[in-house]
């Protein structure tokens, strides 16, 4: 369907979900007969070269976030606010230089908001349409949907029926009228492999921007060691090395398949209210513990959301407790149909492309 056309796959580099959740986008490329190129920083870049070791990448320089330690994030955020613009702008101009040594025929940007030009189709990966801020707020979000609506697609990762995955971020009475919601992507297939030689009780997964990755660590960790195990700690650094220490094995970074299958086989999921987790948890058809970031708008409000759902329990980081979620019963559900509608996404890329080659 692509007949080859080159397609940079750029997601945003605030921890691993942005990277993980495009995937099953290059995947699906693949299999139409495009040439995605990974584009990248740090650990996003690391988790797709892994995935995908015989596709061409270039680094895109990012910009490391950091949240505040305490209960709040509005400081922090706003702090950081004017850099982030300039990040967009860079990223902008990063995108036009590099346009005629990449040779590409499309831009697929997740969450990123400079990767995108006129001369050629851009589309834009995002679930936060309408995005809950710390300060701002009504000035947020018009920074964003302005944002939004430079890219030629804007593509939604979620179900097109209410409140779906994302609620009230991915769904409203004033949509783009480029946007489409394209279904839930994860990396995960339906089903995993066999049973792991060894079936961990709880498999706990860190992630996101400092401090508050160390803080949610330095409290699992503990509770971990005192709980009957075995256990795995996955703590979201792609780069730190495999350790033991007593019945709980931690490790930066899992390949898909293994993860697919630890998550799987684990008697307890634990994890942040993140919305690549949300979607990954789906397509396992699984429950879990989950721990809204603190001060951070969106999963807080994903917490509440999905904690009256009854399909997860969440937790206040200050109030966490392992042991309780180990007696709480999760069952496992099957994850909700959606109809094809990224194969009708990608075919409308197809189309753009096409026509922007025939100008």
């Amino acid at each position: 369907m692509f007949n080859g056309a080159r397609i940079l796959i750029a997601p945003l580099d605030w921890g691993l979900g942005h990277a993980a959740r495009c995937v099953p986008l290059v995947q699906a490329l693949l299999e139409q007969g495009a040439v995605p190129i990974v584009g990248a920083d740090r650990g996003p870049l690391a988790l797709l070269r892994e995935a995908f070791p015989a596709l061409g990448h270039v680094r895109i320089p990012g910009m490391e976030v950091r949240y505040g330690s305490g209960r709040s994030q509005a400081w922090a955020m706003a702090r950081q606010f004017p850099a982030m613009l300039r990040q967009v702008s860079d990223e902008h101009a990063w995108l036009e230089s590099n346009l005629a040594s990449l040779q590409l025929d499309a831009v697929v940007s997740d969450q990123r908001f400079g990767l995108h030009s006129r001369a050629l189709p851009s589309v834009l990966i995002t679930h936060q349409v309408f995005p809950f801020t710390p300060f701002g707020h009504g000035i947020a979000r018009r920074i964003n949907r302005r944002h939004i609506e430079v890219f030629d697609r804007c593509w939604i990762p979620d179900h097109a029926v209410g409140p779906g995955l994302a609620g009230a971020l991915s769904h409203g009475s004033n949509m783009p009228v480029h946007a489409r919601h394209i279904g839930p992507l994860s990396r995960f297939p339906r089903s995993g492999g066999p049973a792991p030689a060894t079936a961990f009780r709880v498999v706990a997964v860190i992630s996101g921007p400092e401090p508050q990755r160390t803080l949610l660590e330095q409290q699992v960790l503990p509770q971990l060691r005192s709980i009957k195990g075995p256990h795995l700690l996955l703590t979201g650094r792609p780069d730190a090395e495999p350790m033991q220490l007593g019945q709980v094995k931690m490790v930066g970074h899992l390949p898909a398949k293994e993860l697919h299958n630890a998550l799987e086989h684990a008697e307890l999921i634990v994890g942040r209210t993140g919305y690549s987790t949300l979607m990954d948890l789906e397509a396992l058809g699984r429950g879990a513990l989950l721990i809204p970031t603190p001060g951070q708008p969106e999963q807080e409000y994903l917490g509440r959301l999905h904690g009256q759902r009854g399909i997860h329990l969440i937790q206040d980081q200050r109030h966490l407790n392992l042991a309780t979620a180990l007696a709480y019963p999760m069952e496992r559900h099957s994850p909700c149909k959606t109809a094809n509608a990224l194969s009708a996404a990608l075919n409308d890329l197809a189309g753009l492309i096409a026509h922007t080659r025939t100008r």
